[in-house]
């Protein structure tokens, strides 16, 4: 278990937090939630001991090992990708290590006989024997190839080695995790598995993530970052959400009876607890409803920011047909014979476990790029914009913010600009989920596009 005691943190003048307590018990996973800059991975840097509070104390059960999903894609350049993921486990490898410095000396000494058969037995208790294996069933599972193995870290990929960091975190059935973000960069494949995993891990787990899909998978409580507060709701994000939208409504109705309100969120809840579909979630709801206190559960302060692409004129039946496109690049077949039609109304996700072949078709499609054979073609009534994976083209100019986004605006106000921006699919997508000081109008958009291209999802 690991305690929040009275915990306060001001940066500057500013409380991000003030007087937290909370519990994160054992078998429970926990989705820590919040708008952008409202603490979240801050506040599992208090966590992890890496930053001191203003007041207040983190108190972890004696014994119990913590274990964090590091961030630094280069800390472990030197090593193997075998040895990184069992450093995982500190002392183990500290074993390990020293285990093979004695066997490697030619003037082996009765003190060290002494010495290393304590620390086989000490190994063989934290199930030495197999570590490798055991870290070899992470990286199998996260998809890294045993080739790569005991490759060296600093010859992997940045997607490789995000997988490499996150099997690091994992090895060793630690008692507490702490992930921080843990599916930026992965596949769906490598998603799904650490899905499964966390589900089934019975330890405590703390994740900070803007996936709902991912936090309404694995999440049996929220905890919500807002108010300077952090509040702990049993159930998933949507449960949350749910709860908070109601919270709303109830407020903007201020005459309702308590009574009438309690009523209203116990329905609520004995409606959602019927579809929930893991037994822990089910256990922790039924809890919930044995404290609940209507007067606890606050409305969301956050604003929630929309993309919204209004069309120039009513769209026909017909968006896009696809012929036998095929592409290749340098003799290796991306695609061949891709038939499809997309018509009014359905919203089409594409997959692919090769990026290129991904790129290769919407390049074709959006007329970037011949096909080696096929053909396509476009609704009359279509007009089209394309965010493409390598977008650095688009900012490779020294106008400022304003005068970019004019080239894509029939309204070349800047209050329209910051306010609407459903411009192009690169402006809206930038303006709605980044969102941006005043000053940044005047900003060159190459510093701009350095400070907010990688920018997250919309705030949880």
């Amino acid at each position: 278990m690991i305690s929040v005691n009275n915990v306060t943190l001001r940066i500057g003048k500013k409380a991000l937090f003030e007087d937290v307590n909370i519990k994160f018990t054992e078998g429970n996973c926990y989705g820590v939630i919040g708008a952008n800059g409202a603490g979240k991975s801050t506040f599992l840097r208090i966590l992890s001991g890496d930053l001191e509070t203003t007041s207040g104390t983190i108190v972890i059960t004696p014994g119990q090992r913590l274990s964090v999903l590091e961030q630094d894609h280069f800390k472990y350049d030197d090593y193997s990708v075998m040895d990184t993921v069992i450093m995982g486990n500190a002392r183990l490898y500290e074993i390990m290590k020293e285990k093979d410095a004695i066997y490697a000396k030619e003037d082996f000494s009765d003190e060290d006989g002494i010495r290393v058969s304590d620390l086989e037995a000490e190994f063989a208790e934290m199930d030495g024997w197999e570590a490798e294996s055991n870290a070899a069933m992470l990286l199998n599972g996260l998809g890294i190839d045993t080739d790569f193995h005991y490759s060296t870290m600093k010859d992997l990929d940045g997607s490789l080695k995000v997988k490499v960091l996150l099997a690091k975190a994992l090895f060793g059935n630690p008692d507490i995790l702490l992930l921080d973000e843990p599916t930026n960069h992965l596949d769906l494949d490598a998603i799904a598995w650490l899905e499964d995993f966390l589900i089934d891990f019975e330890n405590t787990v703390i994740v900070v993530s803007h996936d709902r899909y991912f936090l309404n998978k694995v999440c049996t409580h929220t905890a919500d970052i807002d108010y300077n507060k952090i509040s702990l709701f049993a159930g998933n994000y949507d449960f949350w959400y749910q709860s908070s939208q109601l919270a709303l409504r109830q407020q903007q109705a201020a005459n309702k009876k308590a009574e009438e309100k309690r009523k209203e969120l116990l329905e609520f809840i004995q409606r959602f607890s019927a579809n929930v579909a893991k037994s822990k979630q089910t256990t922790s709801r039924k809890k919930m409803l044995e404290k609940l206190n209507v007067e606890e559960i606050q409305p969301s302060s956050r604003r929630y920011p929309g993309i919204i692409f209004t069309p120039n004129r009513e769209v026909g039946n017909k968006i896009l047909e696809v012929k036998g496109l095929k592409a290749s690049v340098d003799g290796e077949t991306l695609f061949s014979d891709v038939n499809f039609q997309i018509e009014k109304g359905d919203k089409v996700a594409f997959l692919s476990r090769d990026p290129r072949a991904m790129t290769a078709l919407f390049e074709i499609i959006m007329g970037r790029r011949k096909p080696d054979a096929g053909d396509y073609d476009w609704g009359q009534t279509i007009t089209t914009a394309y965010l493409p994976l390598d977008n650095s083209e688009f900012f490779e100019t020294d106008l400022n913010l304003v005068d970019w986004l004019c080239q894509w605006s029939n309204d070349s106000s800047e209050i329209y600009l910051k306010l609407h921006s459903p411009i192009a699919a690169q402006n809206s997508f930038i303006l709605a989920l980044a969102p941006m000081p005043s000053t940044v109008s005047v900003s060159r958009i190459p510093k701009f596009f350095n400070l907010y291209k990688l920018r997250p999802k919309p705030s949880l």
